[in-house]
């Protein structure tokens, strides 16, 4: 299960953490399609089914639910791509397995870019947290495949952040322009270049 964002105010019940994560969802779903300056706390609480003050009982403000919601979004998409890696023998089918997840679950939340895009700016320290965290995690299973000895040697810090950006720019082009490949033929394309580079 989905663990909101310790941004805002944390419910104690287990309505409270229902309702609030449904409004970070209507904020996904506000903010991806208008972005943080044009969408609004009321389009929010409007897509989620509740009242103004319920929005405040959770959140003092726009930018503290943006915030939250990058927080949230960034643990989703994390949990999303672990539970579908979680059962791969090797590195490279890791790697597979988590490129496919990806674009899965880009396509199935296209605001993300939009969102993400936008935090640089917005919520910087909840953008800088989204992509550390994806690069810690990242360094950590490439440092343990290396141990395996199904790695060479190399910077893995480096290697963790240029393999992300390749799954970025991915999902900008399999996700948002284009749907036309599946996303199990992007990760086999991908893995494929992964493992034997371009040589």
């Amino acid at each position: 299960m989905v663990q909101v964002s310790s941004t805002g105010k944390n419910p104690k019940t287990s309505r409270g953490r229902k309702t609030r994560r449904r409004i970070l969802d209507a904020a996904e779903a506000e903010f991806g399609e208008k972005g943080f300056h044009d969408g609004s706390i009321s389009g929010i609480t409007q897509r989620a089914g509740v009242a103004l003050g319920t929005f405040y009982t959770y959140f003092d403000s726009k930018e503290e639910i943006f915030q939250a919601l990058v927080a949230y979004m960034s643990r989703r998409i994390r949990e999303w791509i672990g539970e579908r890696v979680a059962d791969a023998t090797d590195r490279m089918t890791a790697e597979r397995l988590g490129i496919e997840a990806y674009i899965e679950f880009a396509r199935q939340h296209k605001g993300i870019y939009r969102i993400i895009s936008e935090a640089e700016f917005v919520a910087t320290d909840a953008y800088r947290d989204h992509y550390e965290g994806f690069a810690r995690a990242y360094r950590r299973n490439l440092e343990k495949a290396a141990r395996k000895g199904e790695l060479r040697p190399g910077d893995y810090e480096a290697w963790a952040w240029a393999l992300m950006g390749i799954v970025v720019f991915l999902g900008m082009r399999f996700v948002i322009m284009d749907e036309s490949k599946s996303p199990s033929e992007v990760a086999d394309i991908m893995t494929d270049l992964i493992a034997n580079g371009i040589k």
